[in-house]
């Protein structure tokens, strides 16, 4: 009897014991996914540096539209949207258009929403690839490589498509476009807006990136807004993000910004917020349109902050059940 109690008492103990390291197994489990999913979030350095100094690189030329240099600016970003699942918009990822006798083509990535009603609406994030090209020579160095104007705002587009993909709680629609031909009057915005416009999109907000490689220093926030003053834009970004990202740099209402990047096209034709973030406040960095726009110079933790920052703000964007950002 006293043997059998034995044998009983010992195989309860092994399966309580068993059970207690399953469920601490599984617990294991869950915190090693959570962590995991969170750090798939974060945007990595290490790749935002990688993947700039690509783009601001001598193969590619200086990326000016209608190049071979910027062909290969193209093609590596849609191999980075096919990693990622990022779908064409389009038939393929390239929006075509002529401009000035030169083949030029916007990059447009898409990921649709899972709501129902709100996938039907859209956010656009974008920013322009090209740049100008050869520039004035100093010393042996003409070529104009466009660091900070504007492969930091390419490489944030990607990041926050990449993020995206793997978001799967969004509920509008979101396009991914690089334009080309801004360096020539905007002209790869006006020609998708155009086009947009004429398909009915129901477009929400455009959120444009431009010059964000170098921190303004001496400001309570990471980035300004142009067009500030237009919108409750700011505003409702800094609460979806829970800090002050945006604010407000006079020299952009100063020099007219708002309507200088390729939110501005988007704004013409929809009569939507359609803003421009940047960091480039004309104190923090002397190599507009210069051979010296560079990838060293480049501030790649500020710029993975940012996008980091940026990131929830978008993302509450196109979960909200209203449209709340609206123009004033």
């Amino acid at each position: 009897m006293k043997n059998n109690l034995f044998k009983l008492t010992a195989v309860l103990f092994a399966a309580f014991f068993l059970a207690c390291n399953s469920t601490q197994d599984k617990n294991s489990d869950d915190a090693t996914a959570q962590e995991t999913e969170i750090a798939s979030f974060e945007a990595s350095e290490a790749e935002i540096e990688e993947n700039l100094r690509f783009l601001a690189s001598d193969e590619l030329q200086g990326r000016a539209t209608g190049t071979e240099g910027i062909e290969k600016a193209a093609t590596f970003i849609e191999e980075y949207f096919q990693e990622y699942n990022v779908e064409p918009y389009f038939e393929d990822y390239r929006d075509r258009f002529e401009v000035e006798g030169k083949e030029a083509f916007n990059i447009v990535g898409f990921l649709e929403g899972n709501d129902p009603e709100l996938k039907d609406e859209f956010i656009i994030i974008g920013a322009h690839y090209d740049h100008i090209g050869i520039g004035e020579a100093v010393g042996n160095d003409s070529i104009a490589n466009g660091a900070n104007d504007n492969a930091a705002g390419t490489v944030a587009v990607m990041e926050l498509a990449r993020k995206f993909a793997l978001k799967d709680n969004k509920g509008r629609s979101i396009l991914f476009v690089l334009f080309s031909g801004e360096e020539l009057g905007l002209t790869g915005s006006e020609h998708i807006a155009q086009k947009l416009k004429a398909e009915n999109l129901d477009l929400y907000a455009v959120v444009n990136l431009e010059m964000i490689g170098i921190p303004m220093q001496g400001k309570n926030h990471l980035a300004y807004l142009t067009g500030y003053e237009n919108s409750n834009f700011a505003e409702k970004f800094n609460e979806y993000a829970g800090e002050k990202v945006l604010g407000f740099l006079p020299q952009a209402k100063e020099y007219n910004l708002f309507q200088r990047s390729d939110n501005y096209p988007f704004f013409e034709e929809f009569n939507i917020p359609a803003q421009t973030i940047s960091t480039f406040d004309f104190t923090n960095y002397e190599y507009y349109h210069h051979v010296s726009d560079e990838a060293d110079n480049m501030d790649f933790q500020h710029m993975t902050n940012l996008i980091d920052a940026v990131f929830p703000a978008i993302l509450e964007m196109t979960n909200t059940e209203e449209k709340e950002i609206k123009l004033n």
